[in-house]
């Protein structure tokens, strides 16, 4: 990636700048959505270790970079084998083209993520900051500065350094510090009054099956005259693009340099709910117009309601009991953070392969991966990067001031930039903290007010891991539901029995509430711990056996999908260095354990097949247990194999609904005269995964 060094001069860096903006920009039309013009692709770059930059005068505009590397962003220089160990001051720069139809325009300049802290200067002046919050997007408006039809330059600053001022804490946390612009970066082009962002609040009456759509739009003028216009919005159906429900026109005055908040509404008949299996989306189109400029902000949102009641999980109505696996970002070395949307895909692919429904994460994901979820059918929880009793050592009945700031504005950014998402079911507000921490305690309790207040309908939770000793003391206990890290036979002793107690204890003590298993799991990371996956998979086995003996415990979460980078790894080197915890390693490779918690994670308990020659007939059984939900618009698909093994005859049958510990019974009779070598059964659900799949033989 990094690794191949090339020098830039300013003449080179210009032309490639000429070259990528003339290519990627589009002309700019009267009316029109926001024009996105990336800037991904070829920066120069160089670290700082001496923090010299600003004062050589790297932010400005007749710096030269010829004794720069080159290095296409997304980018972290953690994977670069000259900077692996480096944690620090690192500089980026490039140009672009501000096409001279810009003129007229707001143009902001968006980075998806900085890991941790970013300066930013356009033609030497300074654009703005966003300081120790490695996770979230910012966007900087730019307009003032710019040299219109003219190239212009962007130098940008990151420090990664460990700092015990920010979430994550100095070094608390387990998985990679990668410092870098490892996210897209992109200019957006609107006109100069225009929407900055909506806010979707759709709610459904499962009865009627009607909808009511709340959109709270922000408008913002960057002029300097005071903008009267109207507003409305549109919403279609994500498949067939057809217009299901529009809003009033609604008059909008936002002042010279001001922002204004306007709620529209409108209603859905007969609306199509969002879930796992039929991750059905809507399309909302918010239009603003003064008659001169107008402006059309789109997105996408779903309706679905994840509620609990009467201690139970309940997806749309209905109760559930579900299963997935955490998947640790940026673990392969060949990307580190910096992953490309084509991993990304084959990872939540994979997982989806894994009869994965439900996942967390531990820090606030890039935007492919929150865009798959909501279009593959995936719930997850996402959370502030609150990893660690070391976040609140040393403090006392509160938490450090700075801490608790930065984890209130990491919180305000995860949700303003992900609410509209229906594949986000949680707000996870922390993890491992020590709980019954007065300091802890108070910070899980003020994360926990300041998300029911910025958005009220969607439950919070935290992993916790204190939970052993007088769990009725641990701030777990104010959020909706309870989450308990373990690890019986792994990081705490014990063995499945002692498992069994523990989750009677915590039933006892919270018994209105469902209990999700956060993490479980095995980790290959002490010298009595060897890796050979057989441990991971009895303690898989072993432990799942007891949460399905315990109809209180709504959800588990296998903890890991893979391998993955870390600071504090005990295994490799460079970029390499690890923690051993997955069902893959850190390049995708598959672990025996793979096949067994993909099987554990099913909602089919078994398949009996008997033949009588070429005649199959299948007796099919729905989970009983953990997981459990309704099979809808599943399907058998059965491949005839024959001599050679070589398919030559292939059947499919639909499947009525199938509720949880129901049986479903199918014939098949294939035309094939000769005796099969063997034939492959899977269960396929709506969204095309295999949930089950097995292979006979005569």
């Amino acid at each position: 990636m990094s690794s191949r060094r090339q020098f830039l001069s300013k003449s080179a860096l210009v032309a490639a700048a000429l070259a990528t903006s003339r290519s990627s920009a589009v002309t700019p039309r009267v009316r029109a959505a926001t024009e996105t013009v990336s800037l991904c692709g070829t920066w120069a770059f160089q670290i700082d270790p001496d923090d010299l930059g600003t004062k050589n005068g790297w932010n400005t505009w007749d710096f030269s970079t010829g004794q720069w590397g080159e290095v296409t962003v997304p980018h972290t220089w953690q994977v670069d084998s000259a900077h692996t160990d480096y944690r620090g001051i690192a500089w980026y720069r490039r140009s672009f083209e501000a096409l001279p139809n810009w003129r007229d325009a707001a143009v902001r300049l968006q980075f998806e993520a900085v890991f941790h802290t970013a300066t930013v200067w356009v033609n030497g002046q300074l654009a703005g900051e966003h300081v120790r919050k490695g996770y979230t997007a910012f966007t900087l408006d730019i307009t003032p500065m710019l040299r219109w039809g003219q190239i212009n330059l962007i130098a940008v600053r990151v420090d990664n350094a460990f700092n015990e001022h920010m979430l994550p804490r100095g070094r608390s946390s387990d998985w990679a510090h990668d410092g870098g612009i490892f996210r897209p970066v992109q200019l957006l082009i609107t006109p100069k009054t225009f929407v900055e962002r909506v806010d979707i609040d759709a709610v459904a009456d499962l009865s009627s099956k009607e909808a009511a759509v709340t959109v709270s739009a922000l408008c913002r003028n960057t002029s300097a005259k005071s903008w009267t216009g109207s507003a409305s919005f549109r919403v279609f159906d994500d498949a067939t693009g057809q217009t299901v429900a529009s809003s009033k026109i609604s008059k909008l005055t936002v002042k010279a340099r001001g922002r204004e908040t306007l709620t529209l509404q409108a209603t859905i008949a007969s609306a199509k709910l969002w879930h796992f299996d039929f991750p059905n989306l809507y399309r909302i189109e918010l239009h603003t117009s003064d008659g001169r400029e107008e402006h059309l902000l789109e997105t996408t949102f779903g309706i679905r309601k994840f509620e609990i009641k009467d201690g139970r999980f309940h997806f749309n109505g209905e109760p559930v009991r579900l299963m997935g696996v955490e998947r640790m970002a940026g673990s392969n070395p060949d990307y580190g953070m910096a992953e490309p949307a084509d991993w990304i895909e084959h990872d939540h692919r994979d997982m989806k392969n894994l009869n994965c429904v439900f996942t967390r994460v531990h820090w606030p994901q890039d935007q492919r991966v929150i865009d798959f979820c909501d279009r593959r059918g995936m719930l997850m929880q996402l959370e502030v990067p609150t990893w660690g009793p070391a976040t609140f050592a040393d403090m006392g009945a509160e938490p450090a001031a700075d801490i608790m700031e930065n984890g209130l504005e990491q919180l305000r950014e995860l949700i303003e930039q992900n609410r509209n998402h229906p594949s986000v079911v949680v707000w996870g507000l922390c993890n491992e903290i020590g709980g019954q921490n007065p300091a802890a305690y108070q910070f899980a309790k003020r994360m926990l007010e300041e998300a029911k207040r910025l958005d009220p309908g969607r439950l919070c939770s935290y992993a916790s891991n204190s939970l052993l000793k007088t769990p009725e003391r641990d701030v777990a206990g104010l959020m909706d539901f309870i989450e308990a890290n373990e690890y019986f036979g792994t990081w705490q002793p014990g063995d499945a029995r002692d498992l069994d107690q523990h989750l009677d204890a915590l039933h006892a003590a919270f018994p209105a509430k469902p209990i999700v298993i956060s993490e479980y799991g095995y980790c290959a990371c002490t010298p009595d711990r060897p890796e050979g996956d057989l441990p991971r998979i009895e303690i898989l086995r072993n432990h799942t056996k007891v949460f399905r003996s315990k109809d209180f415990v709504g959800g588990a979460i296998f903890f890991c999908y893979n391998d993955y980078r870390t600071h504090i790894g005990d295994r490799g080197m460079g970029a390499l260095q690890q923690r051993v915890h997955g069902v893959v390693d850190v390049y995708g490779a598959r672990k025996p354990s793979y096949a067994v918690l993909r099987d554990e994670s099913s909602p089919i308990e078994s398949v009996a097949i008997t033949n009588h020659g070429n005649t199959f007939h299948i007796l099919l059984k729905a989970r009983s247990t953990l997981p459990t939900y309704t099979l809808r618009g599943y399907r058998i698909e059965v491949v005839f194999y024959g001599q050679g093994d070589i398919p030559v005859e292939r059947q499919e049958i639909k499947l009525a609904d199938l509720a949880p510990g129901k049986t479903a019974e199918v014939d098949l009779v294939f035309a094939q005269t000769d005796s099969p070598y063997r034939v492959c059964f899977g269960v396929i659900g709506p969204t095309q995964f295999a949930v089950y799949s097995q292979d006979w033989k005569p």
